[in-house]
């Protein structure tokens, strides 16, 4: 390739001449080539998909400036025809051309290509070009697709690093204006003249290579016998000395363990790692880190190099067989922290002070966070089979729960065969792939051929499964020379489990027990045992660990004890943990008001769960709070994936002189797609809401206690450029009988022009009440259930009185006669003006039992600041006339806060879900 850069227009030029080698058995009559760049080219390629299905907005919003596209395309063939290619209309990153002359086996075709490349801005993937002249380049070149099972493999670019590329030798001829260049190709030379360079780079048997462009490289060299390693990962705190001996630890660990380099030269960037961090270092501000500058850069470091090495060695198809690359990174990394770091913890230095001593969270051993990540989605159903394309798996089991699961599993397999058999079959393994393009089989094979134990079970119930593993004991049974005990599979997924005797903390006996499928009883020699343990280490990556001790001192023995926990903690198998956090709460009646929560919420999901939170009210000086108890019930292969059984009460002012009690059992259920990347959600809701309302003298209502049934269905679907919910409501009581149903659709446009639309329509089914406590309502539902966060609920004038709550007829101002008793039908509507501010109408017909239908409306303006949880409303024109001409204007004006930390947290995790 002769490129040529060109840095005003962020520009590559490109002549290119590549030599196919038809290397298989079959005859080719056109060639597959990659042409990632072309992902960046619009807002409707499968990576401007996923990237509204993650809830990333800067490439919708993007300056067409700031996008990546391949134009200009011409192809030749050897003859100087010119061939006819064209794109998919699936993955329009890919690229036919179709052949004149086809290339037989083991023959050779020419094709000559030139194009211009448009390289995207770097904020969207990190890959392209930033505002002070430096490039990151990555997968931005036309070449050809690998080939394997008689066809080339054909997939598009999401944002994954895996794409799959034939194995190449490379030649460019690199020319940059004012630049120096970085790049993991071998730099043959260096010409100079004026201001522009030209470096001829080359490379054999490579998919791809990196090339980074600075105006002066921040990339400094570490040699050694093994490889030259160029970096500019970030840790200031560290001279070059320090690093160097950290770098020169981490290349000989890997070569020993896996195998030598095949290349002369690798690169470990700061991108690099930025784009695949170690999570929960990253989280850390640098002035709280509990880990030392040394250990931080030695983890970034060999997590960074692992990766980097492993793509470019291994010559697998890095979308179908992913779980090998994570598997074999995360595996190297935990026998890394075992001979280098065997004392570390998951939270460093903390666990050292006193007063954390009694979290779990603090004490675990720094590889046993692994396990953690990957239990964090599995206790919440949303876990994937390993053996999974990489593109189907949601964001966090991409980035963090499948990968670390994929090195817990090989860990677990090297535990149960000894003998570092896992570890001698990947160093076989990755000779292999020096050799040939090479698939999961290879590594499977090898592992059967060299283990001397059964071990089909790990690819069929590990790696190509969901399935979770939970053993129990059932009973067991003792004397001073014997222990007998019965283990309950309790998911039925066979896989070999350790049984441990442990007296005094210390091991006295541990045996692997396999085949237990059902029901089993075990007699082992005791040992003088105090207690008898399955998977004591947690070297099987297990459901629930609470499940799996036994004491054999006495009865009193077996039960957990209870420990209290400030806060949050990590879940101890051996505790009964109960967490109490202060908590501060706000309404206009009960004011300001602190209380103490008591949960057993720890940061895994459990079965059953309790949150009782007893509050202080300021105003009142009386006890109010709310409680909750749940059991959850997840079905692993099912639409309806969760049951949800709750019981839940609150008890707070709704006036300044009285109180409600609200009970509410209730059961839902979730449902989901087969494909668990699809955003849409289904749910069912049936619930009993029992109210009991104190008197006021502020509250003409006669309405004081009241039960009703309700009925709820939602289906929602939600991305950055579609938003779609729809929901069904049926309420019945004895004075009262009403259906519900409500549309809302949410369009971002490629014009960045965004429009949205509510429809509601409500009807009684049969109305027996003589007030408007229980009608529908235009601008500010009564919320009899109090299911809505009003501040001031009963509020009627004032700031208060304003809050808006996006229920029943959506209208913004307020109107003389705002209920309706028998029927209700309204259509909100807003639309994109500049940025966040946006025009919004409503219409609609009320009806009463004793008047005709009423036709009303408003409009005004709508600053969008945060969809559903920050917004102001300015109504203008409504029945009511010109409002922005009427007095006390400022009373008039509407407005969405969110405060509660639950809400705002969906607002953050939506798109790793």
């Amino acid at each position: 390739m002769n490129v040529e850069i060109n840095n005003e227009e962020k520009t590559a030029y490109v002549q290119q001449e590549i030599s196919f080698y038809n290397q298989s058995g079959d005859t080719l009559s056109s060639i597959i080539l990659n042409d990632w760049n072309q992902a960046y080219s619009n807002k409707n390629t499968p990576l401007a998909s996923r990237f509204s299905d993650e809830f990333v907005r800067n490439f919708h919003l993007a300056k067409e400036s700031e996008r990546g596209n391949t134009s200009n395309i011409t192809i030749l063939d050897q003859n100087q025809s010119f061939l006819q290619w064209h794109r998919f209309e699936k993955h329009p990153d890919v690229i036919e051309v179709n052949l004149r002359t086809k290339i037989g086996p083991y023959q050779k075709g020419i094709l000559k290509l030139t194009y211009a490349v448009k390289l995207p801005k770097d904020k969207f993937t990190k890959y392209g070009w930033d505002d002070n002249g430096n490039y990151n380049l990555k997968n931005w070149f036309l070449t050809p697709a690998r080939f394997e099972n008689h066809e080339f493999v054909k997939y598009s670019n999401n944002n994954l690093d895996d794409i799959s590329n034939g194995v190449s030798d490379f030649e460019v001829n690199l020319t940059v204006q004012n630049a120096q260049v970085t790049s993991d190709l071998d730099e043959i030379s260096v010409s100079k003249k004026n201001l522009t360079s030209t470096y001829i780079l080359s490379g054999k048997n490579r998919t791809d290579f990196n090339v980074f462009i600075e105006p002066k490289t921040t990339f400094y060299s570490y040699k050694n016998s093994v490889v030259n390693v160029e970096t500019n990962l970030k840790e200031n705190r560290l001279n070059d000395i320090q690093k160097a001996i950290v770098i020169d630890r981490v290349v000989n660990y890997v070569s020993q363990n896996i195998g030598d380099y095949p290349f002369e030269k690798i690169t470990v960037s700061q991108t690099d790692y930025e784009r695949s961090p170690f999570y929960g270092l990253n989280q850390l501000p640098a002035f709280i880190s509990p880990f030392s500058d040394e250990f931080l850069f030695e983890i970034k470091f060999l997590k960074t190099y692992l990766n980097n090495y492993l793509k470019t060695s291994l010559r697998l198809n890095p979308r179908y067989d992913n779980w090998v690359y994570d598997g074999i990174q995360i595996y190297m990394m935990m026998k890394y922290i075992e001979e280098h770091h065997p004392d570390s913890k998951m939270m460093g230095r903390v666990a050292q002070w006193r007063l954390l001593k009694s979290y779990n969270l603090t004490t675990i051993d720094f590889n046993e966070q692994y396990s953690y990540f990957y239990m964090l989605m599995a206790r919440k159903n949303l876990d994937q089979s390993l053996g999974d394309p990489k593109n189907a798996l949601i964001k966090f089991n991409e980035q963090i729960a499948s990968k670390y699961r994929a090195g817990l599993s090989l860990k677990y397999l090297d535990n149960y065969l000894e003998n570092d058999v896992v570890e001698k079959s990947i160093q076989q393994f990755y000779t292999l792939n020096q050799q040939k393009l090479t698939t999961r089989s290879d590594l499977e094979s090898l592992l059967k051929t060299n283990a001397d134990k059964d071990i089909n079970w790990f690819f069929k119930n590990i790696i190509d499964s969901r399935n979770i593993v939970d053993y129990k004991f059932t009973e067991v049974r003792k004397t001073n020379d014997s222990v007998t005990f019965t283990i309950r599979n309790k998911t039925n997924t066979v896989v070999p489990i350790p049984i441990y005797g442990v007296k005094k903390g210390e091991v006295v006996f541990k045996k692997w027990l396999d085949n237990i499928k059902n029901d089993s009883t075990i007699t082992l020699p005791r040992n003088d045992a105090d207690k008898i343990v399955l998977n004591y280490k947690n070297e099987v990556p297990e459901y629930n660990l609470r499940n799996n001790w036994k004491s054999l001192k006495g009865f009193l023995s077996q039960n957990r004890p209870v420990k209290f926990n400030f806060m949050k903690d990590l879940e101890d198998p051996y505790y009964n943990q109960i967490l109490y956090v202060p908590t501060v709460s706000y309404n206009l009646y009960d004011g300001i008001s602190p209380g103490m929560r008591f949960h057993n919420k720890t940061i895994l999901d459990k079965p059953f769960t309790f949150d009782i939170n007893p509050i202080y009210s300021s105003k009142t000086q009386s006890l109010s709070g709310s409680f909750g108890f749940s059991v959850n019930q997840n079905n692993r292969d099912a639409e309806l994936y969760n049951i949800r059984y709750n019981m839940n009460g609150s008890y707070f002012h709704y006036t300044p002189d009285a109180t409600y009690l609200k009970l509410t059992p209730s059961v839902s259920m979730r449902f989901r797609p087969d494909d668990f990347r699809d955003n849409r959600k289904q749910t069912v809701l049936f619930r009993q809401v029992i109210v009991d309302r104190e008197k006021s003298m502020y509250d003409v209502e006669k309405t004081e206690n009241y039960t009703v049934f309700n009925a709820k269905y939602f289906n929602t679907k939600t991305e950055v450029t579609n938003h779609f919910n729809f929901n069904t409501d049926l309420q019945l009581s004895g004075k009262f009988g009403k259906f519900t149903t409500e549309f809302e659709y949410r369009k971002l446009f490629d014009s960045n022009r965004q429009i949205n639309f509510r429809l509601f329509a409500g009807t009684f089914i049969y109305n027996k009440t003589d007030t408007d406590f229980f009608s529908f309502a235009l601008d500010r539902p009564t919320d009899y259930l109090f299911d809505y966060g009003y501040l001031g609920r009963s509020e009627s004038t004032g700031i208060y009185s304003q809050q808006y709550i996006i229920a029943e007829g959506g209208f913004k101002s307020k109107l003389t006669n705002p209920f309706a008793n028998q029927w209700m039908t309204t259509f909100n509507a807003s639309a994109s003006i500049w940025n966040w501010i946006e025009a919004y109408g409503d219409v609609g017909f009320l009806k009463d039992h004793s008047s005709n239908p009423e036709f009303v409306y408003d409009s005004g303006i709508r600053l969008n600041l945060v969809t559903d949880y920050f917004e102001l409303y300015f109504p203008i024109y409504s029945i009511n006339g010109w409002e922005i001409s009427q007095p006390n204007y400022n009373e008039r004006i509407r407005f969405i806060i969110t405060i509660s930390p639950k809400t705002l947290t969906n607002l953050i995790t939506r798109k790793w879900l």
